[in-house]
């Protein structure tokens, strides 16, 4: 067994040329195998982050249905209970209560509809990136009360700026309308048209003032985690701990689940491209095996005439597919490893580009992982030792007369 892997490996390197092609192809495929996989992490980590820490959280507490109908009058049940056991809760790291509704915001310059959101400033920093998003203006720095942040593309609508005023109409939970007078104090920019033109802050006080709501009323809190994996799982205890009383606690995959299709989208994407480059590969392979094979077919034939049994015909095709497969591997695993890590240092800019309701806002660095330099280069290997069977076989099956004559 021992010689027959010595010989595969010394026959490996008789045509240097045709090796060195045949594994640097195969060795190019597994790169961008690792790379594609590395791009796609650090694209789904980007846009979940990009998701979440925007504004939304990485989950959210309601009353039940309330997500189906936001109304107004479907308010957290017992608001003061769950805060306490939120703020004590080891796993959580910043939450955010809020009130929020549709309302209509008037200028000088034009009427529009948006949403209206009652924050309390300093928890809502914790949790959002509203005041790092801030162009214009700060983010409720004064104590004077009728201060309102909008963001920069309703502002250009309206044709106000920080310290222009504006009137905002609410229905209240009786059904009558409540306006106030508030200031522009702050201007906001997420590149993203759902939050810079359809949103604007308020304190939460005001807003349950307007509204008509009881004090301490919440439709919303959102939350983050010190651990990013409570939000992802979906039968996690946390959801069931805090979904009662009347209320509902969710993660990020469930309030925008087309997201978190997308994302399954992709893992499905990357499975049908690696089917794809292995199919090359695996092309490559029996193509090198068989040019290797059909140049020394004379020492096929003479193995065969002085008693070579085909079975060790066979395990010799076998090992040096194994021996491409090792060299391809590591050409591959070098190769994806440089041009990953490089990437993950200088990041790949796709900044701006809208993708199902996301607006990417950070460069996008591809993610080393450990499975991408073990599993891959394993299922290259595994990969190359199956398809160099069929080679072998045909080796094996070779007659001594026939092999003799067809080199000649």
């Amino acid at each position: 067994m021992l010689q027959l892997l010595e010989l595969a490996w010394r026959n490996m390197f008789r045509n240097k040329r045709r090796t060195f092609i045949a594994g640097t192809a195969i060795g190019i495929g597994l790169a961008a195998l690792i790379f594609s996989d590395a791009l796609i992490i650090g694209m789904k980590e980007n846009m979940i982050r990009t998701a979440t820490a925007s504004f939304m959280g990485e989950g959210q507490i309601h009353a039940e249905g309330y997500l189906e109908t936001r109304e107004v009058t479907d308010t957290i049940r017992r608001p003061d209970t769950l805060l306490a056991h939120l703020r004590e809760d080891e796993r959580v790291r910043g939450l955010a209560p809020r009130l929020t509704t549709q309302a209509m915001i008037s200028s000088p310059a034009t009427v529009s509809p948006f949403v209206l959101w009652g924050i309390r400033p300093e928890q809502e920093a914790v949790v959002s990136q509203i005041d790092d998003a801030l162009v214009r203006g700060d983010f409720f720095a004064g104590s004077e009360e009728g201060e309102l942040v909008v963001g920069a593309e309703l502002a250009e609508l309206l044709e106000v700026d920080v310290g222009n005023r504006v009137v905002v109409t609410v229905a209240q939970v009786d059904g009558g309308l409540s306006r106030g007078l508030f200031r522009v104090s702050g201007v906001y920019r997420f590149n993203s048209k759902e939050l810079d033109q359809g949103m604007a802050f308020v304190r939460i006080g005001e807003a349950g003032d307007m509204l008509g709501l009881r004090d301490g009323a919440l439709h919303e809190i959102a939350l983050t985690f010190t651990d990013d994996q409570i939000a992802r799982d979906t039968t996690h205890s946390f959801w069931s701990t805090y979904g009662r009383y009347g209320n509902r606690a969710v993660g990020w995959p469930e309030l925008i689940p087309r997201f978190a299709a997308m994302m399954g989208m992709t893992d499905l994407s990357m499975l049908l491209m690696g089917m794809v480059l292995f199919g090359v590969v695996a092309l490559g392979i029996i193509n090198t095996l068989f040019m290797s094979l059909y140049d020394r077919m004379f020492e096929f034939g003479v193995l065969r005439a002085v008693g070579t049994r085909p079975r060790r015909i066979w395990l010799l095709i076998v090992f040096e597919a194994g021996a491409l497969a090792v060299i391809s591997g590591a050409l591959g695993v070098i190769a994806g490893f440089a041009v990953t890590l490089l990437f993950n240092q200088v990041g790949i800019d796709y900044r701006g580009i809208e993708f199902t309701g996301v607006t990417i806002q950070e460069l996008i660095h591809p993610q080393l992982t450990i499975g991408q330099f073990t599993l891959y280069p394993l299922v290259v290997i595994a990969l190359t030792l199956l398809v160099g069977m069929y080679p072998a076989s045909y080796a094996a099956r070779l007659k001594p007369a026939e092999a003799m004559r067809r080199s000649f």
